[in-house]
């Protein structure tokens, strides 16, 4: 299924291809896990990769392709195409597709230029596809191996400028490969020395610069900030951190001196977080960058700044000027942040007429649970309101800018539950603006969480021996009704809902709206919709034979338009427990694929397996230990972002309960200290013990048993 083309040169880092004897076929081999010869047909040659560039004018208004994360500057991953419209989407059928069964991550935002798609996904591994036929062009895998594996949300998006891609890999160093044949032209550690950051977001490229951030703040004590690259040649240009450091050495500038006045205690022995590992924003009205930053580090104020405050520039919207990266304003949406409430979330730019003016304002459906609309140019909030489930706050105060909170919101006496939980109303699934409608689709939630701090003293705990997040986590599973995912269309003049409707899970993709009326959105339960921008009636659905949580993309190549959307159950989707398994995507029994749409297409996708459970495995033979199984339970912290909740997998990693490697304490030595398995995906953990492992064994064998015995009892 994969085309070359001898008017094109494919021979890049990561693509072999010589022809074959007959004139219309060539091999093609690329060096992907294990696929090997794969056979093509050359009857509709693609265009060549790199074939134009991209600018700054291509990405001001994205024109007939989709060359930004955002598709434009603007991120309203709004598109004027309309061949493909509320009136003849119903025609609307798969033209084709592209398998990769080698990679476990699809949680990814393609982007399309010239006629082919580039997208990361897995460990950052990067394909150029021709964006008509599906045919793969090249892949390029940077190699991620060794701690930072064990952060499985994988690559998010990626970044054109010029002749160029760029896409941060998971151990935090940034690429530059030449679009057209897929080579390495540079690259650069974006991190710094033993640290723990890492990058799973799309690159904000303008004016030259590549801009990157990182994430890393709930894995260990990490300070956050983005830094700026020169984009041909990978020269940092500048940096700005997100929260202060130590005191005693001095401020990088008078932004962090103000910070600091926010801050109590040693925060800087913890990191303090704040890092930027999604939403990045270039303005070119103003020649402004606005940052979306993330949580502290800790969780827990109480530990991170005991003395209270409201430690800027955690859970902000921070604009800084392009060009230098100094600061210009900021707007904190959670002050004193206490619940993983980070502001993240992606950041729409847009004209609203208020008070009979337009308005140049930045839109975020922020993790909070609460709807801002900020003026871009001073950072004043204009309104905010709750667009999902929220009882952590009563409201914002306009007068202050500030969150009116409930009683006992910072469990100060222990433990809380609110609305919505760590999982956030609104999470990187990008959000889109029709501005037609003037609407907002947001892919929101309704889950609680739940914050535990007892037993935990803010003078004796430590980062590391004590975990990172300053509460006491649960590794219990979630069960199938503890929440529920909504497409949510948003009035941002009005702030009022104009439409919602229930998705299955609470996990599904991000969305794209379009000049003919539509909003598309892939979900949890395996459908990829269409629906009526106005009215959010469902006009079109196809079965992609799994759940998908990737946002999709329109353009047009040759006068045709198409729309396209990566579909696989991975990342954050799947670590859930019964909340992610419920919808019977099993280890690696079900697909990730690229898919292609055009009207009139006639493709049809080979049978997939049924949704399905494992079964777990007994094992009488052993005697369960209560001690082991609760030393157990807590080093499952490591395993639960591949493995699930409660042992209860919930995607591509295997069910832990149903593998008979838990029932050999040599084959899981071999596996997970030994890493046998790290060319696979499966991480290695030398520093854990035989001990340690018998404890895991331990633990998830008692999972095991529970679950059958419950099945038993019905």
């Amino acid at each position: 299924m994969f085309l070359s083309d001898d008017r094109c040169d494919y021979r890049g880092a990561r693509v072999k291809w010589r022809p074959y004897s007959l004139s219309a076929v060539c091999i093609m081999q690329y060096s992907l896990g294990t696929l090997a010869l794969l056979a093509v047909t050359v009857a509709a040659a693609p265009a060549c990769a790199g074939s134009a560039t991209v600018d700054d004018r291509s990405l001001a208004s994205g024109g007939s392709d989709w060359p930004g994360y955002g598709r434009a500057f603007d991120q309203q991953r709004f598109s004027p195409l309309a061949e493909i419209n509320a009136g003849n989407v119903g025609k609307l059928g798969l033209v084709s597709w592209l398998d990769l069964p080698h990679i476990s991550n699809v949680a990814t935002a393609p982007l399309e230029a010239h006629g082919v798609i580039y997208f990361a996904a897995g460990y950052s591994v990067v394909h150029a596809v021709d964006a008509a036929s599906g045919k793969l062009l090249w892949t390029y895998d940077p190699k991620v191996t060794g701690f930072k594996m064990r952060l499985a949300w994988g690559s998010r998006g990626l970044a054109l400028w010029h002749d160029k891609v760029y896409v941060g890999t998971q151990d935090g160093r940034l690429v530059a490969l030449d679009a057209r044949r897929g080579q390495l032209v540079w690259e650069v550690d974006t991190t710094e020395p033993g640290d723990i950051r890492y990058i799973t977001g799309a690159p904000l490229v303008y004016h030259g610069k590549v801009l990157i951030g990182q994430g890393g703040a709930d894995f260990g004590a990490t300070r956050g900030y983005v830094t700026a690259y020169d984009a041909e040649s990978g020269k940092q240009l500048w940096r700005f951190y997100v929260v202060p450091g130590d005191p005693s050495k001095g401020f990088e500038n008078e932004a962090m001196r103000m910070a600091a006045a926010t801050w109590t205690g040693e925060w800087w022995r913890f990191g303090g977080g704040g890092t930027v590992w999604n939403a990045m924003t270039y303005d070119p009205d103003f020649n402004r960058v606005y940052l979306g930053t993330g949580n502290g580090s800790p969780w827990n104020r109480k530990i991170r700044s005991p003395g209270g405050g409201d430690n800027l520039f955690l859970s902000s919207i921070v604009a800084l000027d392009a060009d230098s990266g100094a600061y210009l304003w900021h707007y904190q949406t959670t002050p004193g942040e206490s619940w993983d409430f980070n502001s993240d979330m992606d950041m729409i730019l847009a004209t609203l007429v208020i008070d009979g003016q337009p308005r140049k304002v930045l839109l975020q459906a922020a993790k909070n649970g609460f709807f801002y609309v900020l003026d871009r140019d001073t950072g004043k909030l204009l309104s905010a309101e709750k667009f999902a489930k929220v009882t952590w706050a009563e409201r914002v105060d306009l007068a202050t800018g500030r969150p009116v909170e409930t009683a006992n919101a910072r469990y100060q006496s222990g433990e809380t539950l609110i609305w919505p939980g760590s999982l956030g109303a609104h999470s990187w699934q990008p959000m889109s603006f029709d501005p037609k409608t003037g609407l907002v689709y947001i892919p929101g939630r309704d889950v609680p969480g739940y914050y535990n701090d007892k037993g935990i003293d803010p003078k004796t705990w430590q980062m590391g021996r004590d975990g990172t997040f300053g509460v006491n986590v649960l590794t219990d599973d979630a069960p199938p009704d503890a929440g529920q995912g909504w497409l949510v269309a948003w009035d941002p003049l009005r702030q009022v809902q104009a439409w919602r409707l229930a998705l299955p899970g609470v996990i599904s993709g991000g969305t794209m709206a379009t000049e003919g009326g539509l909003v598309f959105q892939a979900n949890a339960g395996g459908e990829f919709a269409a629906y009526d921008a106005r009215s959010g009636r469902k006009l079109w659905t196809f079965d992609m034979g799994v759940g998908g949580n990737a946002p999709p993309i329109t353009y047009s190549v040759r006068g045709r338009q198409y729309v396209s959307v990566l579909a696989g159950w991975s990342g954050q989707a799947m670590m859930l427990g019964s909340l992610s398994a419920q919808h019977g995507w099993v280890g690696r029994e079900h697909p990730r694929r690229l898919l292609i749409f055009a009207l009139d297409g006639k493709a049809r996708l080979p049978p997939a397996a049924p949704p399905a459970r494992p079964t777990p495995l007994a094992e009488p033979e052993l005697t369960l230990d209560p001690i082991r199984v609760e030393r157990g339970k807590k080093l499952f912290n490591h395993c639960v972002s591949c493995h699930g909740l409660g042992a209860v997998a919930g995607g591509y990693a295997p069910d832990l309960r149903a593998s008979s490697i838990l029932t050999s304490p040599t084959a899981l030595d071999t596996i997970v200290r030994q890493g046998t398995l790290e060319s696979s995906g499966m991480p290695k953990f030398a520093e854990l013990t035989t001990d340690d492992l018998e404890d895991l064994r331990h633990f998830v064998r008692s999972r095991a048993l529970a679950a059958l015995a419950a099945t038993l009892a019905r």
